[in-house]
């Protein structure tokens, strides 16, 4: 894969820090964007159940929060 000189260069830094190769981080970091995606997919669709299933409470939820309270 190509990179562009700079983070080619903080990738042989940073690969020399931690005694590894540039091509483990590169797989460290394709790693954690499908862990981010997968996670971020799994809120939204917890929000949607969420959304879907407890609507109604919701809506009580916010009408209370909207009356004035002595």
């Amino acid at each position: 894969m190509r990179v562009p000189e700079d983070l080619d260069r903080r990738l042989e830094q940073l690969a020399a820090e931690e005694h590894t190769s540039k091509s483990a981080l590169l797989l460290q970091g394709e790693e954690l964007v499908l862990q981010r995606h997968r996670r971020s997919r799994e809120i939204g669709e917890g929000l949607d159940f969420v959304m879907s299933h407890d609507a109604e409470l919701l809506t009580r939820l916010r009408m209370r929060d909207r009356v004035p309270r002595d």
